[in-house]
């Protein structure tokens, strides 16, 4: 692709040099170039991967100005709110829900004919702390805990029928530690595993054509993939009403491999389930969970050597995307580009990071042409 702007650009020059002995049929020439040129300059990441998955990106409701706003139009035909249907936000007190900043994402989703995924119905963080306290103080009961967790998805879903069209049901339920199957939560330690199987029927009781998925961080690491594919297996053997997995995509210059992720994306799929990328972002920098500052000697600078291992990554994930697109059916990025990213704040403070697509300035990196050049060497 960056060879067709380079013959464009060529062609643009030697019109305005030879202006003055052209022929019709020459001109002519020029004008489709310049048209072929613009036609180029507004396509997308939606566009060059329309016979794949919608693309889309995660945003917050100060996203819609600006060259955010027009990124967005420009590249997805999808997206994710980043933080403002989480439980805590959407609904932080028992008898209140906060519908403003959801209704402004999901305003500018119907407004722009744009698909859109819910996230996320049941999670141990950013939850109200509201939802597990009986009156008394107590631990709420699990009969009442599975009706607030049915009121919730039923008042939640049901407002954004037709409008989303798939939902993260439930968001990183598996534990961190290898030794453990689900997660030591609330949830968990209050409803046992019937948390995970009722959200499900409750959230498609809301909306019978919403797709229902499972979602979870460190999915293709093979300890984690094997216990996440338990769980799916659990779920799709006791025909709960799920329909996908969606794999986060937190990654980085390091790792997953190639050959990881083939086998992640195989072993869900053979479940008959749906898979989504749903977080995406690739980090310069190892994982490191529990670190929180930076070292003296340490530099956040994107250097020409990290720009080449983040294409390398990039061209291979994207790839791999490619050859799965018979049950692959969307891609999210995880946020918009490097001007914000959550991983300038986590998991160190103030160290920037430059995990997108698209510049701090909102402008294509060289990874962009990499991830869009295959349509060129693929005809």
């Amino acid at each position: 692709m960056k060879t067709i702007y380079k013959k464009i650009n060529l062609l643009l020059v030697c019109s305005i040099l030879f202006a003055g002995c052209k022929s019709g049929s020459e001109e002519n020439n020029e004008v489709a170039a310049t048209t072929t040129q613009e036609q180029e300059q507004e396509k997308g990441l939606k566009d060059y991967y329309s016979e794949y998955f919608p693309v889309g990106v995660a945003v917050a409701p100060n996203s819609f100005e600006g060259k955010s706003k027009e990124l967005i139009l420009q590249h997805y035909n999808s997206m994710t709110p980043e933080n403002v249907m989480k439980m805590g936000e959407i609904h932080p007190e028992q008898d209140r829900y906060s519908w403003e900043a959801a209704d402004k994402i999901a305003n500018f989703a119907r407004e722009n004919d744009m698909k859109m995924r819910g996230h996320a119905l049941v999670w141990h963080q950013q939850t109200g702390d509201w939802i597990f306290k009986a009156e008394d103080g107590g631990q709420v009961s699990k009969e009442e805990l599975l009706q607030r967790m049915k009121n919730h998805i039923d008042t939640v879903v049901s407002r954004y029928k037709g409008t989303i069209y798939a939902w993260d049901v439930v968001n990183e339920a598996i534990a961190d530690n290898p030794e453990e199957f689900l997660r030591a939560s609330e949830w968990y330690e209050i409803l046992g595993e019937d948390f995970i199987i009722k959200a499900f029927e409750y959230a498609h009781q809301a909306d019978p054509e919403a797709k229902l998925f499972y979602n979870d961080y460190n999915a293709i690491i093979p300890e984690k993939r094997d216990r996440i594919y338990k769980l799916l297996k659990m779920l799709v053997d006791r025909d709960v009403p799920i329909d996908g997995v969606g794999i986060q995509g937190h990654w980085s210059i390091f790792d997953p491999s190639e050959e990881e992720l083939r086998k992640a994306m195989d072993m869900y799929s053979s479940l008959g389930l749906e898979v989504q990328i749903t977080e995406l972002d690739v980090s310069l920098y190892p994982w490191e969970k529990e670190r929180r500052e930076m070292r003296e000697d340490e530099s956040d600078e994107f250097t020409p050597e990290l720009q080449q291992k983040q294409i390398e990554k990039y061209k291979m994930f994207f790839e791999v995307f490619r050859d799965y697109k018979e049950v692959m059916t969307g891609l999210t990025f995880w946020n918009i580009a490097d001007a914000y990213s959550w991983l300038d704040y986590y998991p160190v403070p103030g160290r920037k990071n430059y995990p997108l697509l698209f510049d701090e300035d909102y402008e294509p990196k060289e990874v962009y042409y990499e991830v869009i050049e295959f349509e060129e060497n693929e005809d």
